[in-house]
């Protein structure tokens, strides 16, 4: 019998071998719990509900710098995309570039969201814009009365406005908003209002460019675990990263093979082996030396957005030696 852990995660693909138990974590017994993730964010950061967990990177980055922290990452990425697409403005304000974000009203769904945290990042660095020139609010996306869930320092000169009555798509709708930057498309925009439109409406190709430029290839979530469970079991962090990588290298393999992929979408193979080609190989590579360019950067983004603690580097977020050779 191994050590019994619980695991709490979205549904993911490059998971799944390892959750239905055809890959497993030497000495590790399972409970998995498949919840929606802002379940997860949420009964992991309050309560601590689970053994291993997955977290938004901006939340876990606030909590693992705290001075008295009790949990630890593991350089597992289960989410990563590309935001240039998660901005959204409204057709009627004339905004076309980042640059006329200056002086307008942004919502977002929560300071401490992955995807506004990079996007933001790249308005103060690439775009131009400080994030003090900005009117920052603070809504739920689809449903009112989403809160921050980790605290805050925010930097001098930002403003952040909650409003926990209202919606950030109905608000960029009517025009109370500029712009929102949301991980997903606002209903309204879904719903083919007239007047929400991306601001970049040709994003894949501006994403293509910026990973070509920075080798950055942004982290939306990590995998987070209690750290009292390494403490009392050190060699439980590399038998969990061993099986996740396992697991992930299946789904590769099953999205390269036309013959054995689970997804009814044709030449998706051929796609696959493109991006594949355009990454070195790896698609969705895990561990720390070849992400340390996506990590500095979050890293950095976080600490000066006021969410993480203090600056740190990527070894200092995960556990001691986790990614030490094994080969023979």
């Amino acid at each position: 019998m191994g050590l019994p852990l619980t695991i709490a995660t979205t549904d993911y693909d490059h998971f799944r071998d390892f959750r239905f138990g055809l890959v497993k974590a030497e000495g590790i017994e399972p409970t998995w719990l498949t919840l929606g993730h802002h379940e997860i964010f949420s009964r992991f950061t309050f309560n601590r509900e689970w053994d291993v967990s997955e977290l938004s990177f901006a939340k876990f980055m606030a909590q693992v710098t705290r001075p008295d922290t009790d949990i630890v990452g593991l350089p597992i990425y289960s989410s990563r995309l590309f935001r240039f697409s998660s901005f959204y403005v409204n057709r009627s304000k004339g905004i076309k570039t980042a640059q006329d974000l200056r002086g307008k009203r942004v919502g977002v769904p929560e300071w401490a969201h992955t995807a506004a945290v990079w996007m933001r990042g790249w308005l103060m660095h690439e775009g131009g814009v400080a994030l003090s020139d900005i009117d920052w609010v603070q809504a739920g996306t689809n449903e009112a009365g989403r809160i921050e869930k980790v605290e805050l320092t925010l930097p001098k000169g930002v403003t952040l406005t909650a409003a926990p009555d209202k919606t950030l798509s109905g608000m960029i709708a009517a025009g109370e908003l500029d712009c929102v930057i949301i991980a997903r498309p606002p209903d309204s925009f879904r719903q083919k209002h007239p007047d929400v439109v991306r601001l970049f409406p040709d994003f894949e190709a501006i994403e293509q460019r910026y990973y070509q430029e920075t080798r950055v290839y942004p982290i939306m979530h990590v995998i987070a675990m209690r750290k009292a469970l390494l403490t009392a079991n050190p060699w439980v962090a590399r038998n969990l990263y061993n099986a996740f990588e396992e697991s992930k290298r299946r789904s590769l393999e099953r999205l390269f093979d036309p013959a054995v992929s689970r997804y009814p979408l044709p030449w998706l193979a051929n796609y696959a082996r493109r991006i594949s080609d355009a990454f070195g190989g790896d698609p969705f590579p895990y561990g720390i030396d070849a992400n340390r360019a996506t990590l500095e950067l979050f890293l950095r983004y976080t600490y000066e957005q006021g969410i993480a603690h203090r600056l740190v580097k990527p070894e200092e977020i995960f556990p001691a030696g986790i990614m030490a050779s094994v080969k023979v």
